[in-house]
């Protein structure tokens, strides 16, 4: 019983799943289990059938897709309370992407026969589904959009300052990622290489804008940082 607990605590961090009043939150964990992976373990690859979705209840999950040639793109990392799975899970077709464990992790698990007829008994989650899948798809077309129109260094800009959201902790050097993120990392998330991305560290240093030292970012000049990505600033 203190495992079911566990479960629903960490379930309510989700956006999605936060909804859920006592009632069905226990009914949508009596559904479930809880899967662990090992460090580097593949939860699932690209192509893989979308027969469940995952909820992660410890540890940290990298997101990643690959082209035929073998190049990578590190799409995400995800962290307690995120869901991964979702898409695959609704249409039932094949993984978009892959998932692997970056630490030990602890994953709770529900299948898709299971989670379909919950949604069916629940048509509030659906609608609530949806508003998180559109802005999936949101976030989806801006890396398309910083691809296409966007130089190195903006869009690495715009990636420490998302970074920033998630890990980002105030000190008296500045703003600190929390979270290690090597420029191999980097390269991965922007689709470029690792040279580029040395570089455009380089000129954001230069610049003052952050530091970066044994992979941990300081955003040292959060208004330059955010002028250099292109984003408005409505701090005086």
């Amino acid at each position: 019983m203190a495992l079911l607990k566990d479960v629903a605590g960490i379930l309510r961090r989700n956006r999605m799943l936060g909804i859920l009043d006592d009632v069905r939150m226990q009914e949508l964990v009596a559904l479930g289990r809880v899967s662990r992976f090992h460090e580097n373990q593949t939860v699932f690859s690209k192509g893989d059938p979308g027969d469940c979705l995952y909820a992660i209840m410890k540890g940290q999950i990298a997101v990643s897709t690959s082209s035929e040639d073998g190049k990578t793109m590190l799409l995400n990392i995800l962290n307690p309370g995120d869901v991964l799975g979702e898409i695959a899970l609704i249409d039932g077709k094949d993984r978009t992407a892959g998932a692997t464990a970056l630490r030990p992790a602890e994953l709770f698990r529900i299948d898709r026969p299971e989670f379909i007829s919950f949604l069916e008994r629940h048509p509030s989650l659906c609608i609530r589904m949806m508003g998180v899948l559109c802005e999936r798809l949101r976030w989806v077309s801006e890396n398309i959009e910083d691809a296409v129109f966007h130089d190195v260094p903006r869009r690495l800009a715009r990636r420490i300052l998302l970074l920033a959201d998630t890990y980002g902790q105030k000190t008296s050097a500045g703003l600190r990622i929390n979270q290690p993120v090597s420029q191999e990392a980097l390269a991965s998330m922007l689709g470029v290489t690792r040279e580029m991305v040395n570089k455009s560290l380089r000129a954001l240093r230069n610049a003052g804008a952050i530091t970066y030292n044994k992979g941990f970012i300081i955003i040292t000049n959060l208004h330059m940082l955010k002028d250099m990505a292109g984003e408005s600033d409505d701090v005086p």
